[in-house]
């Protein structure tokens, strides 16, 4: 089996030098680290030419302490004087040693970014993968077509409950599909989009591409459309969809089945329907989006845990999105983040009062000015808030205090024991299920942090959110990008295999997904090495060398066997993963101003300048501007016979737009963010 092969590879910790194996920025911040005792000087080496680009003395880290994630001694090469575009490596002459190949230029993670938006296409369930999209070593024909005529897990005999319940996305290496986790899912990519539209086009190479809205939006809206099939006539939203597995999607003709309402689902998508009717101006999601968040006022206590056996519910799906212990304050988040995106929406007052209401219930409050990395939400949650102009300003600045006082405290962030201390430059607290997800999740608060601490250095600390990209991309102990096939995008060793039911051990992976990354807490089942049944069944325990008491960074091994391997605990994908990833990644991403968002720029013969409240379009021939919503509603048009055309913004709502430009006899049409 290849996992047998690829096991050698993963526990060999060759004397390397680690870099970002997709490059750098032209003015990033450019630090390789080294695992072994390098020479005296290092070289960067121009591919084309052969030649020294830079020449400088690494540097011992942490005056030559181990590393205590990894347990390596670590030297850091700076090289970031090196800023001209092209292709280089890095040579230590004295060990003979060298890196793997990386590209410098400020579109290095361009099409990065693509191949991992574009593992949601590999996700979605109710299609065909096409050779055009898919490519022809991914192709698989219409799968869960069954999803139509999906029926009541606890009914399963009665045609009656038949729901069309089909599309959506796989969750993870299975193919289920929860509300709760859909809607978040939903939310992220919607807010990294508002964050900065620039970084996504209209050509990553999805059905949609094309079509003038950009791709994001459009899956985005893929999974928008499923979850409104989710949504009872009363505003109660269904829990969880099960699905049967198999290889390829396919091959499943087993029928799927749907769990009953719960406050949770409706909560998560009362928030992803509202942040969507704002972006697309629509009605039909803020309908969705003010039913399910009364539905859910009205039915708080409602509860479903699927797959558990004390409701009879064992074999609906398999992760429990249900937030069954309100000890870890995530009830009142759900509740507190829809409130807010529902107030953003509205502006009702009363939904302020729920918000500010339930904020001073998280840890931050109740657990004495206390961060981590696992309530990342909350924290994302509270900087939206700080940062809008509307709310109680003597409790924000108190919020302010209280996440200024818990990121500086020793073991976590920026305290002591906190980033400093980590040799790779991309410090988390613990290495547990989704450590990559907590690499991208720590990246995007120091990216964010000069939102709440303005005495900091911005510059620095996005260069430090920087360093969670690098790990990712191969500056991790195992010299390896952590994401899946990526050499046609640059890499020169990834991710071969992952634990997912279509891509298993015997399947080459699509490009661009995010497996979980190391888990300190990482074992075989329970049943090895002598209790799985049958003398087959324990054999299967020896089928891959697992990791056992190595440092934290270090506990992960290459392979997709499932049980009793277990794979799933480090290298199965989730969306979730994957999104924290890229909306970390899409902050570096440099597409040239393709988006007109308060820059001037040229389109074909004319010149455009967006402000807060204004759009100006300069130009010598008779120009007129068309607005629509995302639905292809005409919400404005104005004309004029040559010179400046200024479009007054202060009566559109927020969200995302298409202008319709004619210039003379040149029309273009372009999407037009509106904050």
């Amino acid at each position: 089996m290849m996992a047998i092969l690829l096991f050698l590879a993963s526990f060999c910790f060759a004397q390397s030098i680690m870099v970002d194996q997709f490059g750098y920025r032209e003015g990033a911040k450019k630090i390789a680290v080294i695992n072994y005792n390098p020479g005296t000087q290092l070289q960067v080496i121009n591919n084309a030419s052969q030649t020294a680009a830079f020449s400088g003395t690494p540097t011992a880290f942490n005056s030559g302490q181990t590393d205590a994630a990894s347990g390596d001694k670590i030297w850091h090469f700076d090289f970031s004087s090196v800023t001209a575009p092209g292709k280089y490596y890095i040579m230590d002459q004295s060990n003979n040693i060298r890196s793997y190949s990386f590209r410098i230029g400020n579109d290095v993670y361009n099409d990065v970014l693509k191949a991992a938006v574009k593992t949601f296409y590999y996700q979605r369930a109710g299609m065909a993968k096409t050779a055009q999209y898919a490519g022809e070593e991914w192709t698989d024909a219409m799968c869960f077509a069954q999803d139509k005529y999906t029926r009541d897990f606890f009914r399963k005999n009665v045609a009656s409950t038949e729901r069309d319940l089909s599309g959506g996305w796989f969750d993870a290496g299975d193919y289920n599909k929860y509300t709760k986790w859909t809607a978040d899912y939903i939310a992220e990519m919607l807010l990294m989009y508002e964050e900065n539209p620039n970084a996504f086009t209209d050509d990553f190479g999805i059905p949609e591409s094309g079509n003038g809205t950009p791709d994001i939006l459009d899956e985005a809206k893929w999974g928008l459309d499923w979850l409104l099939k989710m949504q009872n006539n009363d505003g109660s939203m269904l829990s969880v969809q099960g699905l049967a597995h198999g290889s390829p999607p396919s091959s499943v003709t087993n029928p799927s089945y749907y769990g009953p309402a719960n406050a949770t689902a409706a909560f998560g998508s009362a928030k992803a329907f509202a942040i969507a009717a704002r972006i697309f101006d629509s009605d039909e999601f803020k309908n969705a989006a003010i039913k399910a968040w009364e539905w859910g006022i009205a039915h708080s206590d409602s509860m479903f845990s699927n797959n558990v056996n004390s409701n009879n519910s064992s074999g609906l799906a398999a992760g429990n999105q249900e937030i069954t212990d309100n000890g870890t304050f995530a009830r009142d988040e759900n509740l507190a983040t829809a409130a807010w995106y529902l107030f953003e929406l509205t502006e009702n007052e009363n939904l302020l009062a729920i918000v500010e209401e339930n904020l001073i219930k998280f840890p931050l409050f109740a657990w004495s000015n206390f961060m981590d990395h696992y309530r990342h939400s909350s924290h994302m949650l509270y900087i939206r808030y700080i940062n809008n102009s509307r709310g109680n300003q003597t409790l924000k600045n108190d919020i302010r205090n209280r996440m200024k006082t818990a990121f500086a405290k020793t073991g976590d962030f920026n305290g002591s024991n906190g980033y400093a201390s980590d040799g790779y430059r991309a410090f988390i607290k613990d290495y547990n299920w989704g450590s990559n997800k907590a690499k991208a999740d720590y990246g995007l608060t120091f990216y964010k942090w000069n939102t709440v601490d303005a005495s900091i250095n911005a510059q620095e600390f996005k260069e430090r959110a920087e360093g969670y990209l690098h790990y990712i991309h191969g500056v991790n102990p195992f010299n390896m990008v952590y994401l899946t096939n990526m050499e046609r995008y640059g890499s020169s060793r990834s991710q071969k295999t992952f634990y997912h039911s279509w891509f298993n051990e015997d399947k080459t992976p699509a490009p661009g997904f995010l497996p979980g990354g190391p888990n300190a807490n990482y074992k075989w089942d329970a049943c090895c090495p002598s209790s799985c049944g049958s003398t087959d069944n324990n054999a299967m325990c020896n089928l891959v060398s697992i990791p056992t008491g190595l440092p934290p960074a270090k506990m992960y091994v290459e392979t997709a066997v499932g049980w009793p391997i277990n794979s799933w605990e480090i290298t199965e994908n989730s969306n979730g993963y994957q999104l924290a990833y890229i909306r970390l990644l899409s902050n570096f991403v440099d597409r040239g101003a393709t988006n007109p968002v308060k820059k001037r720029e040229t389109i074909q013969n004319f010149k455009i300048a967006q402000t807060k409240d204004a759009l100006h379009i300069f130009g010598d021939k008779a120009l007129q501007i068309s607005l629509y919503n995302m639905k292809g509603k005409l919400l404005l048009k104005q004309q004029s016979s040559g010179g400046t055309l200024s479009v007054n913004l202060q009566n559109i709502p927020s969200g995302v737009y298409i202008a319709r430009i004619s210039y003379g006899s040149e029309v273009s049409k372009i999407i037009l963010p509106i904050q």
